[in-house]
């Protein structure tokens, strides 16, 4: 006994304190929910609707998804050399959504942004989808945020979304007519990135060009590398606009790494190019509001696809690190 006690005294107890404060965040620790009250650079915004969606898809559930991935992920990377959890980002919740009122929904997006910029001017919406069809009504509030400013957009998706009214009313594949026809973006001020072959028709192809919509393709991204792409994209919505609106429909990235979205496909963008466009997009002071769109997380393997949503928006919020510090 007596010896075994000698042994014993060598161990000593764990210092708690100083081992929790060199624990790592979590971004489920970072990502709180707001008090209401607190200054804000950034909100995250649960949009869950899918009933618009014209296919099967549990886009509603990608919210909830998306926050249970929270918990897989630090705020530090050391590929940007930035630690996220001093950054004033909260999570403002999801806006609610009626069981059977559509168009209602679109109404409901629209004022609830509207009411919360007019609340908070300077805050940077990230909204969680939900399908495509929740950016119209997003980008309706966010243009009537700034009251004589232009607006120009950079949209990464693998199809055009303008189908037309007619044949199937307003769904996740007409946010970009809604968008174009209601005249609240300049199609000279719209590009897309990643638009894939053999998953748009030609007419639609030829409604965005002909409203003046500049087009990448996926095959353009990969011949010619995504910060070329870029650049151009930058130069072409940013000319004559004071501010950018970002839609990141994630069935550009091929279905290889985001195997969880309602219209998967092969040879779409690496998730690479996706990650350094977004972090680029997030240092430009002009860059004001984002959206990630079209994940359903009841067709996912292992919940990958939200993962990388978590991934995509992190990466965005290191470029407004990097941005807040100028």
């Amino acid at each position: 006994m007596a010896e075994q006690e000698n042994t014993y005294q060598f161990l000593k107890p764990v210092d708690q304190a100083a081992f929790r404060d060199h624990m790592e965040t979590k971004v489920a620790q970072w990502i709180r929910p707001w008090d209401g009250q607190e200054e804000l650079l950034a909100g995250v915004i649960g949009v869950p609707l899918s009933k618009t969606s014209i296919s099967h898809s549990g886009a509603s559930t990608t919210p909830a998804a998306v926050r249970t991935a929270f918990k897989s992920f630090t705020t530090y990377s050391m590929e940007y050399g930035v630690d996220l959890q001093d950054l004033a980002v909260r999570d403002l919740g999801d806006i609610a959504m009626h069981a059977t009122d559509l168009m209602g929904n679109h109404r409901r997006i629209e004022d609830s942004l509207r009411a919360l910029f007019q609340a908070h001017p300077a805050l940077i919406p990230v909204l969680i989808g939900g399908d495509h069809s929740i950016t119209c009504p997003a980008v309706k509030a966010f243009a009537d945020r700034h009251p004589g400013k232009k607006v120009g957009i950079i949209h990464f998706d693998a199809h055009h979304d303008v189908r037309n009214f007619t044949d199937g009313g307003v769904t996740n594949g007409t946010p970009f007519r809604g968008i174009l026809e209601s005249g609240v973006v300049d199609g000279r001020n719209i590009v897309q990135i990643g638009i894939r072959g053999f998953m748009n028709s030609k007419p639609y192809h030829d409604y965005v060009t002909s409203h003046g919509v500049t087009v990448f393709s996926s095959r353009d991204v990969y011949r010619q590398g995504i910060e070329k792409i870029i650049d151009q994209a930058l130069e072409i919505a940013g000319q004559g606009t004071d501010v950018l609106y970002v839609s990141f429909d994630v069935d550009v990235i091929d279905q290889a790494y985001a195997p969880g979205c309602p219209a998967i496909g092969t040879g779409g963008m690496h998730p690479w190019d996706a990650l350094d466009a977004l972090y680029r997009l997030g240092t430009l002071p002009q860059v004001q509001g984002l959206d990630f769109v079209c994940i359903d997380p009841t067709v996912d393997i292992r919940n990958v696809t939200s993962r990388l949503a978590v991934q995509f928006m992190l990466t965005f919020f290191a470029g407004v690190a990097e941005r807040a510090k100028i």
